[in-house]
């Protein structure tokens, strides 16, 4: 077996494309879709880099990924814009009318060029006096499960795996989101309120880039795990710490600056790419 494959997921995957790189027989993994191509230790990266040339202009996630322990058995996902379709913040924030402002703040956040933990206070702040209905109606109304979320969940499940949904964002839409997407534990931001409406505060400790991390690392302890067989996801700066740490991480349809700093990235596929980078058949994936 190679120490590492060549990952390609998208629409119309053809090995054929790659045959210039002469890197042996693919392994299908779902028949126009995702193959692997095997890799020498000592042609890996050069590899990686000529097949993303050979593929520009395609929708196609190409990654690099080690064979060793290839099937994870711990999932740690961000939530907002990973397992879900919206950031819940942004979303209260067109509740009270502040939407633009307080999504422009997030999006700097997520990008890095603001310390979360203060950004994140102040834009709480912003939300003083909305009406704790108005969580209920974010829900049901805008969040929707991002797809393949529960596939990726139900077939790492079914092969052994600890999964966590770990957020910036709050425990109202962690816990739901959580048990909807049928994740073992969730973690969240805890939004005060005086019973009636949020008074602009969140719990401390705040759950940012240091928390995500060390939730990895304590599960990864508890469950007696090297990193080797832990993968992390998420899309903003917040999510980078565990990502770099764990043995797949991966930027989801991400910013920048993490989509440069991660060991792997999906662009343009559903969250089953996670499961074909880990090296799963269609016949061994979960249909929910």
């Amino acid at each position: 077996m190679s120490a590492f494959v060549l990952n390609v997921t998208g629409g119309r995957a053809d090995p054929e494309l790659f045959a210039p790189l002469k890197l042996g027989r693919a392994d299908i993994l779902s028949p126009g879709r995702a193959f692997d191509l095997p890799l020498a230790s000592n042609n890996a990266e050069p590899a990686l880099a000529e097949a993303r040339v050979l593929a520009e202009g395609l929708k196609l996630d190409i990654n690099l990924v080690a064979t060793a322990k290839r099937k994870k058995k711990l999932l740690v996902a961000d939530m907002d814009s990973t397992i879900i379709n919206v950031e819940c913040l942004d979303e209260l924030a067109d509740m009270a009318g502040l939407k633009p402002k307080i999504a422009a703040i997030t999006e700097r956040a997520m990008r890095g060029e603001l310390e979360f933990e203060a950004a994140l206070r102040e834009r709480v702040g912003m939300l003083k006096g909305l009406a704790l209905s108005a969580l209920e109606s974010t829900y049901v109304e805008r969040v929707r499960l991002n797809p393949g979320a529960k596939s990726l969940i139900a077939t790492m499940r079914k092969n052994g795996a600890h999964t966590m949904l770990v957020s910036g964002g709050f425990g109202f839409f962690t816990s739901r989101v959580a048990q909807t997407a049928g994740f073992h534990a969730e973690r969240g931001n805890i939004l005060l309120d005086d019973g009636k409406a949020l008074t602009g505060e969140v719990g401390h400790p705040i759950l940012g880039r240091e928390a995500k991390l060390q939730a990895l690392e304590d599960a990864a302890a508890r469950l007696q795990l090297d990193f080797a067989e832990t993968l992390a996801v998420g899309d903003g700066a917040n999510d980078l710490a565990m990502i770099q740490r764990a043995g797949l991480g991966v930027a989801y349809h991400a910013k920048p600056l993490v989509a440069a700093s991660a060991g792997a990235s999906i662009n343009h596929n559903d969250l089953t790419a996670l499961l074909y980078l880990q090296g799963y058949t269609d016949e061994e994936i979960v249909r929910v």
